[in-house]
């Protein structure tokens, strides 16, 4: 009987275990010796949001540069008072950015416009995008919906992760009637993502609703980490 080197075994060897954990993008040293276990653990934390990120501004009208300017720092000192106002701390509020621009076609023609994102608690996100536009707000983008401590949220679902894969480990090696040994390997991966919609609108009290327009109905999204565990473990 030909007997197969043993360099060409080891290459074989390997290249069957590769082809087996596509997947996995970690390179182990193979050796004849090694008895391993290999799973992949995934957990998914989803939580409702307790930080709104708005992103408000506005524009004005076409005029002289020197018009357009007044009237942009009118505009944007009663925007930010409005919001101090409405219980908005300074600390939750911050000018992304502001732009002096010439009209195109309209000579010595020029508009102002500044954009700033608003920190609030979610339930008065609607609230405040109506005391924005009312003090004379005329642009509004994507709310960001989060959590004050991401870091939080993302070690629940590594801890979640962990767990999953440890548990993955030990049915894996009671099936094939082995034990689990030390740990050899692990590595991680967390990523954010965006869930199903949590409907929320406020409604007026009854003697309100005649005096004030009805805000938005604004749905916020849950907010979401999940991650992912490969672990390595010898096998006894």
């Amino acid at each position: 009987m030909t007997r197969m080197p043993a360099v060409t075994a080891l290459a074989l060897l390997a290249g069957s275990m590769a082809a087996a954990q596509q997947s996995a993008p970690v390179e182990l040293r193979i050796e004849p010796a090694n008895r391993t276990l290999t799973v992949t653990g995934q957990g998914l934390i989803t939580v409702d949001p307790d930080l709104a990120i708005l992103h408000i501004g506005f524009q004005t009208l076409p005029a002289d540069a020197k018009a357009a300017y007044a009237g942009g720092a009118e505009i944007s000192n009663r925007i930010i008072g409005a919001l101090t106002q409405a219980g908005i701390p300074k600390t939750g509020i911050h000018s992304e950015w502001q732009r002096l621009d010439s009209v195109y076609g309209k000579p010595h023609k020029f508009t102002l416009s500044q954009q700033w994102t608003v920190k609030t608690p979610p339930e008065r996100a609607a609230e405040i995008l109506d005391v924005a536009v009312s003090a004379g707000a005329t642009q509004s983008g994507d709310i960001d919906w989060t959590v004050q401590d991401e870091q939080a949220l993302a070690d629940k679902a590594l801890d979640a992760a962990a767990a999953r894969a440890r548990a993955n480990a030990e049915a894996l090696a009671k099936g094939m009637g082995v034990h689990l040994g030390a740990l050899i390997y692990v590595t991680n991966e967390v990523s954010a993502s965006r869930f199903a919609m949590m409907s929320y609108a406020e409604k007026a009290a009854p003697e309100e609703t005649a005096m004030a327009a009805p805000s938005l109905a604004i749905e916020p999204h849950q907010v979401s980490r999940s991650a992912t565990v490969y672990v390595v473990y010898s096998i006894e």
